[in-house]
């Protein structure tokens, strides 16, 4: 009997150190893990710090804007909805 409590102490003590080693590899791995994140956060901060602002949209071009105008205008007079006099005091008034 002294060979079977031996053994079941002897594997007592083997899972109680594997236990411990698991939760101090685990540990290990979670002190990693949030040392990570603190650098990856630190590095985006940095990132943005430096980055070049960007530029602000492109409106539409004015012009482009100013030629669609005309061609509805345009579009307009001939299907006979403006007359010939209404057609150029609108275009005149989007040239000015």
């Amino acid at each position: 009997m002294v060979a079977g409590t031996a053994g079941a102490v002897h594997g007592a003590m083997t899972r109680s150190q594997e236990q411990k080693s698991q939760g101090l590899y685990e540990q290990q791995q979670y002190e990693a893990a949030q040392q990570q994140a603190q650098i990856d956060a630190a590095a985006q901060n940095a990132a943005a710090q430096y980055a070049p602002t960007a530029p602000a949209p492109a409106s539409p071009a004015v012009g482009d804007d100013l030629i669609a105008k005309l061609q509805q205008l345009a579009a307009l007079k001939d299907s006979g909805v403006l007359s010939e006099a209404e057609f150029a005091a609108a275009k005149q008034k989007l040239l000015s």
